[in-house]
């Protein structure tokens, strides 16, 4: 790793000498993921290396081995002191793949959110990638914003909470945590949500599926969860006719999420 740097930077990837150039940003995005680097450690920094190689694969057919490749380079380039959110950016120019780091600092984290839940419809090309759908959700997180909340969230035909545009749900019923069923609907594969129900399972929190309605959640603890935040309880239903439950489980489980980082270099050269 190296010692921290400006923030705000962006590099492109050289296959041919595997260096880092620095670029200015935009451009075409296929393919994106994020996560927090907090004083050079990272939470489940394999399971993203995995969804981000996947992604490019599914989606752009581009080689698992080639993509691991700019990983490292780009884990590399980390700095080990500071937060950051860096994002990692993969297109095709040409036929061909085109990877770039961009180095963010990350912003302030958020003990709350409000959401808006989205009146329209569910207009992502491709939900379980994050990337290809990025302009459409900043549309709809705008729209949020404009309705004085943080997040928005967005509903299936029939009315199911699916997600936010930026964050995964689970809530609370007794002492169960509940998920959206992946079966039932089209959901981006959350990192963060998947080892929070990786710690539920290992210490004996029993865990559900289902696919409620806004209504559902009056009342229960209710969590919008992503890499960038962690565990963020909803605090207002903006625009809805429900009450935000309390959230006296989200201080406890965001140290035991904060508690599995680990140093990237030792965690990414088992990928």
């Amino acid at each position: 790793m190296t010692a921290a740097v400006a923030g705000g930077q962006r590099w492109l990837w050289s296959e041919a000498d595997g260096g880092l150039s620095a670029v200015p940003p935009g451009g075409p995005v296929g393919v994106i993921d994020s996560w927090l680097v907090a004083d050079g450690k990272v939470v489940a920094l394999d399971a993203h290396r995995d969804r981000f190689t996947t992604a490019c694969a599914a989606l752009l057919s581009v080689p698992r081995a080639l993509t691991t490749t700019f990983l490292d380079a780009a884990v590399d380039r980390m700095p080990d002191r500071g937060r950051w959110f860096p994002r990692m950016e993969c297109a095709l120019l040409d036929g061909e793949p085109s990877f770039h780091l961009w180095l963010r600092p990350a912003p302030p984290r958020a003990a709350a959110v409000r959401v808006w839940i989205h009146d329209g419809a569910d207009e992502r090309r491709h939900p379980s990638v994050k990337g290809p759908d990025l302009d459409w959700l900043a549309d709809v997180r705008a729209a949020a914003r404009r309705h004085g909340a943080d997040e928005a969230v967005i509903l299936s035909k029939d009315g199911r909470l699916i997600e936010g545009t930026t964050t995964s749900l689970l809530w609370w019923q007794g002492d169960t945590l509940y998920a959206p069923d992946a079966e039932r609907l089209d959901l981006l594969p959350s990192v963060t949500r998947q080892t929070l129900l990786k710690i539920a399972a290992a210490s004996g929190t029993r865990v559900a599926y289902a696919c409620p309605r806004p209504q559902d959640l009056a009342g229960l603890e209710t969590w919008a969860v992503n890499a960038l935040h962690g565990i963020r309880p909803i605090r207002k239903w903006a625009g809805f006719t429900i009450e935000a439950g309390p959230a006296p489980r989200a201080q406890l489980w965001q140290a035991r999420l904060d508690a599995l980082a680990s140093e990237q270099c030792q965690e990414s050269a088992t990928s």
